[in-house]
């Protein structure tokens, strides 16, 4: 926030002559006159430093009140018109003057220190010479005039960042934020201004609180002041972040998620952005997830997802993403109509962000239902994602990867992602230079291959058709993650060759048995149990939901195992005869002393596909 305007016009006017009591000390006497002098010839006199200031200097630190008042409103008017970086010399006799018993005096010296409290140097010589105090002391006076004046100074003060801990230290949060209750709206926007400034470190946020800020706060955001909206707005939205203040609006807030809905629709741009922000801080929760969908607040978000103005769309599509995470609102929202606006964006190249929350937001719709994932592929939005991903940003690649992921778990889908030509965009994105995008294209590839119930109309000649293209096809992919040093990525490669394999598609069956890249590699795995590390950031696609990646960290031995198992059950598909009995050389690999072939080791491949399958099994939102 900019800094907020710390002086009232009426607060303060210049006075160039004065009537004083008989009994001037001469060195007053003198300083008066040459104030006038300088007052005369203003616009070529710096009244910061030399005569000028040290006549201003003696006037302030007189025991005259009216010798005072001259010199507070002369230091008022002067900052008004010019501010600069000042020293103590100027700051010392300004902070007198803010102890003077006189209101008039208060009034304009803190009109002047506001004034410079404008100046980033400025703040912080403030603060440390000790002006908090006697500005709490003028926040707490029954003057307004001066009230507006104290408040607005500390505001400016406030944007400072290391003024803020001493600010919330030094007592000034309980009176800022009994006056932004006041009647008044200069000293409400003054105050409601400080309150947001302090609102940007988990310390400062938690002494607001304490304060009792949070009801003031929500209390202002039916404010008719569109500043005070605004400030209230913002200040709720950066208190929301913690998980803490979330728990207690919760509690004792109901009405908050109403307010801000109803804000979302305010005559100001700025507003509206904020509120929708809020909003998503908010829905970082669960409970406010579905509280905003039950409040009404899609239709306004959609209005404002489809506003020309980049703020606005930012900010919806960052709650819409949010409420999107919760099962229950995903067919809500897409029977709001949001379907269309997102895909839309998803060609939005003027901010990766916004690009990213709207495919994240479609990738989450699709996560429960088979409904939805079949709507969202209608409305195009698997068509859009293959002309764009290889041309969007790495994070893009990364959520459009991961949704296709999602939607390619559906087996009502895959032939029709299969037909729509999807493999030959993820397959260059296995050799992405992001280890995320790489698995998120192979665990899309990998669903894609895999079916719960095969049928002898099933169709995997896309497969073929990408074997050796693009850029070495599915038959360089499927080497390249046999042979990484993640396990991750060995396991994903490995479960997609037994997806292939068990199509029972010929050429498929023949270019893997006959692929000298292949076979020589799926036998190493098949013989020892590989130790190498799985991947920092995941593997394979889960089927539920959490705050995580795409797809999972699969730790341990466990994982391990898998990647032998699936290795060997590969080699029993491709050296059978064509009988479809086992060679020899296969029987070897599979059966080891005191072990036999049987029912048993059926049950344990089927196991093993179960757990397979259960860990490729879809996405989480996010």
């Amino acid at each position: 926030m900019g800094a907020v305007s710390s002086c009232c016009e009426s607060c303060f006017h210049s006075r160039k002559s004065q009537s004083y009591e008989p009994l001037l000390l001469e060195n007053e006497r003198e300083a008066v006159a040459d104030l006038l002098q300088y007052l005369e010839n203003r616009t070529q006199t710096n009244f910061f430093e030399g005569e000028p200031l040290s006549a201003l200097t003696t006037l302030s630190f007189s025991d005259n009140v009216d010798l005072q008042r001259s010199a507070a409103l002369a230091f008022a008017e002067i900052t008004e018109k010019e501010v600069r970086q000042v020293g103590r010399d100027t700051l010392d006799p300004i902070l007198f003057l803010l102890s003077s018993h006189d209101t008039e005096v208060q009034r304009a010296a803190s009109a002047a220190l506001g004034n410079l409290a404008v100046n980033t140097d400025n703040k912080l010589l403030i603060v440390k010479l000790g002006g908090l105090e006697p500005l709490i002391r003028q926040m707490l006076s029954p003057n307004v005039e001066v009230q507006c004046n104290a408040v607005g100074c500390v505001t400016n003060l406030a944007t400072h960042d290391d003024n803020k801990t001493k600010i919330a230290k030094s007592g000034a949060l309980v009176p800022l934020t009994r006056l932004a209750r006041s009647k008044d709206m200069r000293v409400q926007r003054n105050a409601t201004g400080a309150l947001l400034n302090m609102t940007h470190s988990d310390e400062n946020r938690q002494q607001l609180v304490n304060a009792g800020a949070i009801p003031v706060l929500v209390s202002l955001l039916t404010s008719s002041d569109t500043d005070v909206q605004y400030y209230c707005t913002t200040a709720l939205s950066n208190i929301a972040v913690d998980g803490v203040n979330r728990k207690k609006l919760a509690q004792s807030e109901p009405k908050l998620v109403a307010s801000l809905v109803h804000l979302m629709d305010s005559p100001s741009l700025k507003v509206q952005c904020q509120a929708a922000l809020a909003l998503r801080n908010l829905a970082s929760d669960e409970k406010y997830q579905l509280e905003i969908v039950k409040a009404d607040g899609l239709q306004s978000l959609l209005r404002l997802l489809q506003s020309a103005y980049l703020p606005l769309i930012l900010s919806s599509a960052a709650c819409v993403r949010n409420v999107s995470i919760h099962p229950q609102n995903e067919s809500p929202i897409i029977e709001s109509g949001f379907l269309q606006p997102l895909i839309n964006l998803l060609s939005f190249k003027d901010n990766e962000e916004v690009q990213c929350h709207a495919i994240s937001t479609l990738r989450n719709l699709a996560a429960s239902s088979e409904k939805n994932k079949q709507a969202i592929v209608k409305a195009g939005a698997v068509q859009s994602i293959k002309e764009l991903v290889l041309d969007v940003p790495m994070n893009v690649q990364s959520e459009m990867t991961a949704c296709v992921a999602v939607l390619a778990l559906s087996d009502e889908l895959k032939g029709q992602l299969l037909e729509m030509g999807v493999c030959e965009v993820l397959i260059p994105l296995t050799n992405s230079l992001s280890s995320e995008v790489q698995g998120n294209s192979a665990a899309a590839l990998g669903n894609l291959s895999s079916k719960d119930g095969r049928t002898t109309n099933d169709d995997y000649s896309a497969f073929n058709d990408v074997w050796d293209k693009p850029e070495g096809g599915m038959h360089q992919y499927l080497f390249r993650f046999l042979t990484s040093s993640d396990a991750t990525f060995q396991h994903i490669a490995v479960w997609t060759i037994v997806q292939l394999l068990e199509s029972s598609d010929p050429q498929l069956t023949s270019n893997i048995r006959n692929s000298p890249i292949l076979i020589p590699n799926i036998r190493q795995l098949a013989k020892t149990r590989t130790s190498s590390p799985t991947s920092s950031i995941g593997g394979t696609p889960r089927s539920h939901r959490s705050q995580s990646q795409t797809y999972s960290e699969m730790e341990g031995g466990d994982g391990q195992g898998e990647i032998q198992l699936l290795a060997r059950r590969i080699l029993e598909l491709t050296d059978h005869d064509g009988d479809g009995s086992l060679t020899p050389s296969a029987v070897a690999s599979q059966i080891h002393p005191g072990t036999s072939v049987g029912k048993e080791s059926i049950r344990d491949h089927e196991e093993l596909r179960k757990s397979v399958r259960e860990a490729f099994a879809g996405s989480t939102a996010h």
